[in-house]
């Protein structure tokens, strides 16, 4: 069935493959991004051109996830124009790259407000509708770092994803009496297909870095980020978490899974969760609230 879906982050990266493959699949998607008739206009510009030339609904739509202004309005023209939103996936995200100390409380504040805090005014903007719908999908990007094997010089990104991935778990027992369903989407780290490393933060007390990198830990981002690409087998295509992402929205309702793992690299995330996940249904079992674990139809 054709859905309404909105993408956070969706100017490049796993956002953009995503609402590509999804309006492919024959839904109508908002690629929601930052400044279109500015920094991001080539960038709306080509998605919508793309969009015209392939016969696909791919829409664009600004949305800053650090405005509540901006949630509010990209919402609000969603649901003018089509009465309705279906799927909510929560793309966007920030990486940085170096030693934890030598970031200043200010940066680790900034990533967090987008990274958890932008998931936060997006639900704020889009639940009133979705819940008076009494069905929809919540569908989170998380990443395997939150309980897999985390590298150093990665901390502000890897806590700022913890987070997020927390905040969606308490989320999905709140919205299924609601006929809202839950998805986290874990990917691993992947090196190419993506920006998020070229693009990723440094850290701005550069005298403290250089207390690192000068020191005992010179060499190691170039270790790191080599030590990971090597895990990453050769045919690793980070599209594959956007076609996972198409079939999670594809499936009927009630039948979505919780989480879905696309970790190339198998850096322990998906044993680590299934335990985490597993005490999560036996607690609710416990408690006498094991209804919350399926969404109401």
């Amino acid at each position: 069935m054709k859905q309404i879906i909105l993408i956070t982050g969706a100017s490049s990266g796993f956002g953009l493959l995503t609402a590509r493959a999804l309006a492919d699949a024959g839904h109508t998607v908002y690629a929601s991004m930052r400044d279109i008739a500015g920094r991001n206009a080539a960038q709306a510009e080509a998605v919508l051109k793309e969009s015209k030339e392939r016969n696909v609904d791919l829409r664009v739509v600004e949305l800053d996830v650090t405005s509540d202004a901006s949630a509010d309005a990209a919402i609000e023209q969603i649901l003018k124009r089509d009465g309705r939103l279906d799927v909510l996936v929560h793309n966007a995200g920030h990486m940085v790259f170096g030693p934890a100390e030598a970031f200043t409380a200010e940066q680790y504040a900034q990533l967090y407000d987008v990274n958890v805090l932008g998931t936060q005014r997006v639900n704020r903007a889009a639940l009133p509708a979705m819940r008076r719908q009494r069905r929809g999908l919540l569908l989170w990007v998380s990443s395997s770092s939150t309980r897999g094997g985390t590298p150093p010089f990665l901390a502000p990104y890897f806590a700022a994803k913890a987070a997020m991935d927390s905040l969606a778990v308490s989320y999905a027992g709140e919205l299924t009496r609601w006929g809202i369903e839950t998805s986290i989407m874990v990917p691993g780290a992947f090196t190419k297909g993506t920006n998020h490393f070229a693009h990723a933060g440094k850290p701005a007390d550069t005298a403290r870095e250089a207390e690192y990198m000068e020191g005992p830990y010179a060499g190691m981002p170039d270790k790191i980020l080599k030590g990971l690409a090597a895990l990453e087998p050769a045919d690793a295509d980070a599209a594959e978490v956007a076609r996972k992402m198409v079939e999670v929205v594809g499936m009927p309702f009630g039948k979505r899974p919780f989480r879905v793992h696309v970790d190339p690299s198998q850096d322990g995330a998906e044993i680590v969760n299934g335990v985490a996940d597993r005490v999560r249904r036996e607690l609710f079992w416990r408690a006498g609230i094991e209804d919350l674990l399926q969404p109401r139809s």
